[in-house]
């Protein structure tokens, strides 16, 4: 699979971890930012990411700040984005298996890097159940236009 990989200043720490386990899954990313320390606006980087898999030039996404849910609210306003804050490997399985998710989100600041490693392998390595959840899925979809 492409990965488009992305982060804010605090979520850099567990991106760098991550950009090294995912050739040993044997997917390739792209890094869209950020590159330091120095301060950056995680919108800007969950914008490039989303559109990056909403235009399905990657398979899925990868984005981190401190808590994960900046990264979630931004790239969920990308129609076509199913941006999930998982926290453990039950809710990384979850997000695919029932939501279909095509970004995962991630706290650099509330996540010890190791069990940020277990999540990405976990919601790389589940399949989208497809049955009663598609429904489900349309409704969310419905909900994209819905007062545009």
């Amino acid at each position: 699979m492409r990965i488009a990989l992305g982060c804010d200043h605090r979520g850099l720490k567990i991106k760098q971890p991550i950009m090294e386990f995912l050739p040993k899954l044997n997917h390739s990313y792209h890094d869209f930012g950020c590159y330091s320390a120095g301060s950056v606006d995680y919108p800007d980087v969950a914008q490039k990411v989303a559109e990056a898999v909403a235009s399905s030039d990657f398979d899925h996404g990868i984005l981190v700040c401190s808590t994960g849910i900046g990264m979630s609210i931004a790239a969920n306003k990308i129609r076509g984005i199913r941006a999930a804050l998982c926290h453990d490997t039950f809710t990384a399985q979850r997000a695919r298996q029932h939501n279909d998710a095509n970004v995962l989100c991630l706290g650099g600041e509330s996540l010890e890097t190791n069990l940020a490693l277990e999540i990405v392998r976990t919601y790389l390595s589940t399949d989208f159940e497809g049955g009663r959840h598609i429904p489900r899925l349309n409704k969310i979809e419905a909900l994209e236009t819905k007062g545009l």
